[in-house]
């Protein structure tokens, strides 16, 4: 699958905070040069430097908006020109949208389904005939365990993290006789601020979550047995097979005790011009 972690690079777009920069800590831990990619640069460098000095990691940053266009194809032509050779591309970039359908922007959707999808794809896309023409490498897509149902107030996230998945397995089963791995890393609930940009501040406090370390600790223990996708955590794994056995009408109705915003639309509104793209988490 992977040639080998030590002295390999790792592409990790939304790294500058959440599961993405976690991803840069363990990588990192194990011999890997990193390319992070995300709008903060500042979190980056400040990351990159306290890799260098434990690790001695060579890092190159990216500052990118990842929900632009052209950004997959911007950022693949960066790192052709640099003549890196990634050998694990972590497709963690996203951002999350809850809130009643009134006051949904669909603009703030359409630039959601860009970064969550659009990009993803098109970046795995760019990765994947390099890493099959070598017959070694890996990609992990971010998904979550909204993934396994449909989840009212925030449909469009859930059937956006429903794709990274569906995808991710397709692409799993058509590259792995072939030396590579593509693999769907579904979260639960995760310690990061996900609920905070997505539009529901303090919902974290009031749930079980997990920490972005054992997420990610956990992902790359699967990766290693090259799974097609992994559920960090058997309760949040038991829970994607009980919604298997409710009526579909069922898991959705459930899904709105937990998710009705309790926001007003002026807050939501700018929770929503303050959300930044990393991938923190999923939910259900």
């Amino acid at each position: 699958m992977l040639d080998r972690f030590n002295d390999r690079w790792a592409l990790i777009t939304g790294a500058s905070s959440g599961i993405g920069a976690e991803f840069a800590v363990q990588l990192a831990a194990r011999g890997m040069h990193l390319i992070m990619a995300a709008r903060r640069r500042d979190r980056m460098t400040e990351l990159a430097r306290e890799l260098n000095t434990r690790h001695g990691t060579r890092c190159h940053i990216a500052e990118i908006d990842l929900s632009e266009p052209d950004a997959g194809e911007l950022l693949f032509g960066e790192l052709q020109r640099m003549g890196v050779e990634v050998e694990l591309v972590v497709n963690n970039a996203g951002i999350g949208l809850i809130g009643q359908i009134e006051s949904t922007d669909p603009a703030e959707v359409r630039s959601m389904l860009s970064l969550n999808l659009l990009t993803l794809t098109d970046l795995t896309y760019r990765f994947l005939p390099g890493m099959l023409e070598r017959q070694h490498g890996a990609i992990i897509n971010i998904s979550s365990q909204a993934a396994f149902q449909p989840v009212a107030f925030m449909s469009a996230y859930a059937a956006s993290k429903s794709y990274i998945l569906h995808f991710s397995e397709a692409l799993w089963a058509e590259a792995r006789s072939r030396g590579v791995t593509v693999m769907a890393l579904c979260p639960g609930v995760t310690r990061t601020k996900f609920f905070d940009h997505a539009g529901a501040p303090g919902w974290l406090e009031k749930h079980i979550s997990q920490t972005p370390t054992r997420v990610v600790k956990l992902g790359l223990r699967a990766l290693e047995k090259r799974r097609q996708y992994v559920v960090p955590g058997w309760k949040d794994y038991l829970m994607t097979l009980l919604v298997r056995l409710m009526t579909r009408r069922t898991a959705v109705n459930e899904s709105k005790r937990y998710f009705r915003p309790r926001r007003t639309q002026s807050q939501q509104e700018t929770a929503g011009s303050a959300g930044e793209q990393e991938s923190v988490g999923g939910t259900t």
